[in-house]
């Protein structure tokens, strides 16, 4: 199949690769557009696993407001040069990642930063509603298990599904911009507040 300018112009608007990864793609793919992106995702999570033990030190604090001034967030996104932190893809991307964080109020960036503790009282929330369902003892452990895993991807930063496109997870759109910028990029740390909430919360 031909590979015309315009499927290639398509394809880097949707993904923010580069021109001559899209136009692989698109021949990897035999001109297939989901096959297509499916590979650059592969592709940027291949590039960012390299990329991963890269410094970055660099970046910016990204500030959001949100419903009028009802919810705020603040997010640090690091980058490995200044370069790539004053590019407008990257400030583009540390935008879209302060909007997750005040759309869906994520506690933590990662399920490794979640105490044993919450864990284990979201376990035992888990089995108790799972027993008053009637769920058979055998299966049990699985029925747990995957609540606790649901409730992983509803707190953790990188787990939740990107807002604006449900094929995606924040994890896998940090990715791909990796593989188009070229650098290792990292959410450090974030804070958002809501407007009325008890100062005692994160």
């Amino acid at each position: 199949m031909e590979i015309t300018t315009e499927m290639i112009k398509q394809l880097r608007a949707a993904t923010n690769a580069p021109m001559l990864d899209c136009r692989k793609a698109l021949q990897e793919a035999d001109g297939d557009y989901n096959k297509a992106v499916d590979w650059l995702r592969e592709k940027g999570m291949a590039t960012a696993a390299k990329r991963a033990d890269r410094d970055a030190s660099n970046g910016v604090v990204e500030l959001y407001s949100h419903g009028a001034g009802r919810v705020g967030v603040m997010v640090e996104i690091n980058c490995e040069t200044d370069f790539v932190a004053r590019a407008e893809q990257f400030r583009n991307l540390a935008h879209e990642i302060a909007l997750q964080i005040a759309a869906s109020a994520p506690k933590y960036i990662t399920a490794e930063e979640i105490p044993a503790a919450e864990l284990e009282h979201e376990r035992e929330i888990a089995r108790a509603r799972a027993k008053e369902e009637g769920k058979p003892d055998n299966i049990l452990s699985k029925i747990v298990d995957g609540r606790v895993e649901k409730y992983k991807d509803e707190v953790c930063l990188m787990r939740q599904t990107y807002i604006r496109d449900e094929s995606l997870t924040v994890e896998k759109l940090i990715l791909q911009n990796v593989a188009a910028i070229g650098e290792n990029v990292i959410v450090r740390r974030f804070q958002r507040w809501e407007l009325g909430e008890s100062t005692s919360q994160n």
